[in-house]
């Protein structure tokens, strides 16, 4: 399923794991069941030894899913298994790309089954040869912003991302927060009309999730409660969470939740 498609179904639920954790052969079945529990599309982080954009949580998920063998081969081998009931997005940075070539990790991406690219280190300014490879194997390239994105650069921003654009809710690092700032509403509320919105960072409730489908947003992602929730081993309730974000985000749009 193409990124867009399932937008025409918002509002959505992204849900974003760390790739290898716990084991590279438990992740396939993760990804399997947060898309019976509920979410719509599924982050697939690519860990890194040294994260720029990723708080404590996901930095020692991403050192644990080192440990236990994850690398860029071994990461494609699992998206190629993880079934395609959802769209799956590589989460990584820009010298892990880089160093496999553009058009190969494109390519890779392609057909392991992964549709789009999220590249937290890498301006639209600087990505031509990343979105020319993208293009041709037909992988979204989708692009951030964030609160104190100038309104000109939001525009720019906005009308090169491909498939949704990642608005971050707030500066700073990934990681569960406690409330959706005034900011990320009148973000949700610049963006230009006719782009899929999807708000990530700092959403760990079912109502931070609501709060940012009813300020405009047409999806809301969530990570770090999700992997911290992996890292303890607790999986149902990690499906219980996800069903019970996606029951909110729905109400929140006025729609009636989906009973499975």
């Amino acid at each position: 399923m193409r990124i867009l498609e399932a937008f025409s179904h918002s509002p959505l639920l992204i849900v974003y794991i760390c790739s290898g954790d716990p084991s590279p052969r438990a992740t396939p079945d993760l990804v399997r069941r947060l898309a019976r529990a509920g979410a719509d599309i599924i982050e697939l982080g690519l860990p890194h030894s040294d994260p720029i954009a990723d708080g404590p949580t996901i930095q020692a998920a991403a050192q644990r899913a080192i440990a236990a063998g994850m690398n860029t081969d071994v990461y494609f081998d699992v998206a190629s298994v993880a079934g395609d009931a959802v769209p799956l997005v590589f989460m990584g940075y820009y010298n892990m790309v880089y160093a496999r070539g553009l058009d190969r990790f494109a390519k890779d991406c392609a057909c392991s089954g992964i549709s789009g690219m999220i590249v937290p280190d890498l301006p639209p300014e600087e990505a031509a040869p990343l979105k020319d490879a993208c293009k041709r194997h037909g992988v979204d390239l989708i692009f951030l912003a964030a609160p104190n994105t100038p309104q000109a650069r939001l525009k720019m921003i906005s009308e090169e991302t491909s498939g949704f654009l990642y608005l971050v809710a707030r500066t700073g690092v990934t990681g569960a927060r406690s409330d959706v700032l005034q900011d990320t509403r009148d973000l949700i509320a610049r963006v230009p009309e006719g782009v899929p919105k999807a708000v990530g960072f700092g959403i760990s409730t079912p109502e931070q999730a609501a709060d940012v489908i009813r300020a405009g947003a047409d999806a809301a992602i969530v990570g770090s409660a999700c992997v911290d929730l992996i890292a303890k081993g607790e999986i149902e309730r990690l499906e219980r969470l996800v069903k019970d974000m996606k029951e909110a985000i729905t109400r929140a749009k006025g729609k009636a939740p989906i009973v499975c």
